[in-house]
């Protein structure tokens, strides 16, 4: 296929700063057909397609991009929908530039294929034709296995698994704790950058597979997995995240006003408190918002207090700006909307008046030493630069861990010093007949990574099933 190379990376439009800062719509607004072609049409076709070395699931990306250069949009999508349950999901917030277009062949000499925005038009084009397209390629469905196999999470991983599981002709339930499926997907991440709508027609397809989901089942609690063994279930899937949070540890950390990150993006995203009253989950946003972490989360949470109408939000890091784990797509559009960022700062305690209410943070300032066991070089304290700055809500955003509640009530699960699930190669856990993936057992990951995991326990799973 002749190859325009000169043609540049097509750049996706999106609301202006000052008009989005004030709502809660999606930020970016996709790619319109003739842009699509255009930058499917820069991709080289590679013999080799390096690309999909970087895909978890493993998506012929060159294939379903010379669909789109060609105008065949369903054609696209069915061969997208071999590999991704969730391709309008993984086009939104997969981090492309250290996936797939970390390996696009083009990006040696000039910037990469767009590969995540084709794959988002994609899917956007599926959804708004009504297209027929139930999660399985446009393949038959196959003679029933005769085998039950219970999903627990409806997260990335745990819907990957059930979908693949189902295509495999097993009967597949998948329990989650909350009254609404999707996991992270709802409760972590912002309507702006991945509306709800979008993860239930992806969840809806997955459905149309024949997986049954069971809503408010809290496994651990309203079943053990025993019990699900013995309500007659072959197999067992744990996709139950990383869904608690972590804190510093630090004075001040019980008063009023200082939220985890997944208490404060629950509250607003799956909770819809951005539009109290007419929702009946209250929250209290500060003038002055400190949010403590620069990953993605963290920058979720500072875009999403401007927008609940705080004045000033405050990303606070001990590492500089090369360190930061958020995609640079975050961070540029946390800046465009007015996110402060205090680097090489770290607080030491959380300041309260005499209501209990926080009023202020003191930080110690930090430079970089040699580098830490992650390769990044280690915050170092600088004497004497303690100082006190006024805040009134702080959000903590350094990560989570795995809930324990299910290794707790399953004997014989076998986790890590972290409380993380341990697996073998194929995501087969110390219990015959129970397998786990995503962030339950890597620690907090991406989405495409946790539907990676799923892809590769349901293969195990649908092994372990045939005998």
């Amino acid at each position: 296929m002749p190859v325009p190379v000169k043609i540049d990376r097509q750049v996706m439009p999106a609301q202006a700063p000052a008009s989005r800062i004030s709502n809660f719509k999606e930020v970016a607004l996709g790619f319109a057909p003739a842009t699509a072609e255009k930058e499917a049409g820069r991709c080289l076709q590679c013999a080799k397609a390096p690309c999909r070395q970087g895909c978890p699931v493993g998506v012929d990306i060159p294939a379903f991009i010379g669909l789109v250069c060609e105008g065949n949009y369903e054609a696209a999508i069915h061969k997208i929908k071999e590999k991704n349950n969730l391709p309008a999901v993984c086009g939104r917030v997969c981090p492309q530039e250290s996936q797939c277009e970390k390996f696009c062949t083009l990006g040696k000499k000039q910037r990469p294929v767009s590969i995540g925005g084709l794959e988002r038009f994609v899917a956007d084009w599926a959804m708004a034709a009504g297209v027929s397209e139930s999660g399985n390629g446009g393949a038959t469905s196959p003679p029933s296995s005769g085998k039950r196999v219970a999903v627990v999470g409806s997260g990335p991983a745990g819907v990957t698994a059930a979908a693949d599981l189902a295509r495999a002709g097993h009967a597949v339930s998948v329990f989650e704790a909350l009254h609404i499926a999707g996991g992270v997907l709802v409760y972590g991440i912002p309507e702006f950058r991945l509306p709800k709508n979008i993860v239930q027609y992806e969840i809806d397809l997955v459905g149309k597979l024949g997986v049954e989901l069971r809503t408010n089942t809290v496994i651990g609690s309203t079943y053990s997995i025993d019990e699900l063994f013995c309500e007659g279930y072959d197999a067992v899937f744990l996709g139950t995240g990383a869904g608690l949070p972590h804190f510093m540890n630090i004075p001040g950390e019980n008063l009023n006003g200082v939220y985890s990150a997944n208490e404060f993006l629950t509250r607003v995203n799956l909770m819809k408190a951005y539009l109290f009253p007419d929702y009946l989950t209250p929250i209290k946003v500060g003038k002055r918002v400190a949010v403590v972490g620069a990953g993605n989360v963290a920058m979720d949470a500072a875009r999403t207090a401007l927008r609940l109408g705080a004045r000033e939000a405050a990303i606070v890091y001990r590492r500089s700006e090369e360190e930061m784990p958020a995609r640079k797509e975050e961070i540029e559009h946390a800046r465009e909307e007015g996110v402060q960022f205090h680097l090489l700062t770290s607080p030491v305690q959380i300041v309260g008046d005499d209501r209990g209410w926080v009023r202020a943070v003191t930080c110690v300032r930090y430079k970089l030493g040699e580098p830490d066991e992650s390769g990044r070089r280690r915050p170092v304290a600088i004497s004497g630069s303690e100082y006190t700055q006024e805040f009134d809500t702080v959000v903590m955003a350094i990560g989570q861990g795995p809930n324990p509640l299910v290794t707790r009530t399953t004997p014989g699960l076998e986790t890590n010093r972290h409380g993380n699930i341990t697996v073998n190669a194929e995501g087969a856990t110390s219990r015959v007949g129970v397998f786990a993936g995503g962030d339950i057992v890597t620690g907090a990951a991406t989405v495409i990574s946790a539907m990676g995991a799923g892809k590769l326990a349901a293969e195990a799973i649908d092994k372990y099933l045939r005998g």
